[in-house]
C-alpha cells in the first residue's frame, strides 16, 4: 500500500518454486497465466523459477512446490527449500497427495527396479538396477510434502488451473486467505 505523499513503492513479494516427483505440470499450468505474468511481476520478484536460471533458494516469502518425495534428494530439497520459504504452497495431486508417482506405493520397490533394469524382455546379458553414487537412493514409498514438513497452503489439481494459479496468488499478495471457489479446482 502506498501513502499519499511516498514515494516509495511498496516492497515486492518474493516467489520461489521448486518441483521434485512429478511431471512438472503445475509450473506449466503456472505459466499458462500468460499476459497476467506482466501484472503480476508488478507486485512479486521471481526467484528460483521456471522464468529465471536461479539454482538456488535464497529467502522468499512464498515457495511453490509441485511433486511428491520418492527419493533422499527430494526429501533434502524439500527440507532446504521449507526452510528458505516463510509460506509454503504445496501445489497440486502430487505434493498433495503423492499424485501419479505414488501408484508404485503398492509394489515393492526391490521387485520394481528388478523387473526393470534386470528381467525385463529385451535387455543386455547383465544388465543390473543402477547403482551409482550420483543417482539419488529411491524411498521405499512416495510421500506427499506434508509428511515431512509444515505446509501452510494447499493448492489442489492435477495441475491447478492457470485461474487457480493467479485466484490463489492475488489472495496470497493481498494477505486473504485463498479461496478457490466452485469450478478452479479440476483433475485433468
Amino acid at each position: 500500500m502506498t501513502l499519499p505523499g511516498d514515494t516509495h513503492a511498496p516492497r515486492k513479494l518474493r516467489l520461489a518454486t521448486v518441483s521434485l516427483a512429478g511431471c512438472f505440470g503445475c509450473h506449466m499450468s503456472f505459466l499458462d497465466i500468460d499476459e497476467r505474468l506482466f501484472e503480476l511481476i508488478e507486485h512479486i520478484e521471481f526467484d528460483r523459477s521456471p522464468l529465471t536460471d536461479i539454482k538456488e533458494v535464497g529467502h522468499c516469502d512464498i515457495g511453490l512446490i509441485e511433486g511428491g518425495l520418492c527419493n533422499a534428494e527430494n526429501v533434502t530439497v524439500l527440507r532446504e527449500f521449507r526452510a528458505s520459504c516463510k509460506t509454503l504452497v504445496a501445489v497440486g495431486a502430487c505434493a498433495i497427495n503423492g499424485g501419479l508417482p505414488a501408484q508404485r506405493n503398492r509394489l515393492d520397490l526391490r521387485t520394481i527396479l528388478t523387473d526393470v533394469y534386470g528381467a525385463r524382455h529385451g535387455l543386455s546379458a547383465g544388465s543390473a538396477v543402477p547403482n551409482d553414487p550420483e543417482l539419488p537412493l529411491p524411498l521405499n514409498k512416495v510421500h506427499p510434502i506434508h509428511e515431512v514438513v509444515h505446509v501452510d497452503y494447499f493448492l489442489p489439481g492435477c495441475p491447478p488451473s492457470a485461474d487457480a494459479f493467479w485466484t490463489f496468488l492475488t489472495d496470497l499478495m493481498a494477505g486473504r486467505t485463498p479461496h478457490l471457489g466452485h469450478g478452479l479446482i479440476h483433475y485433468d
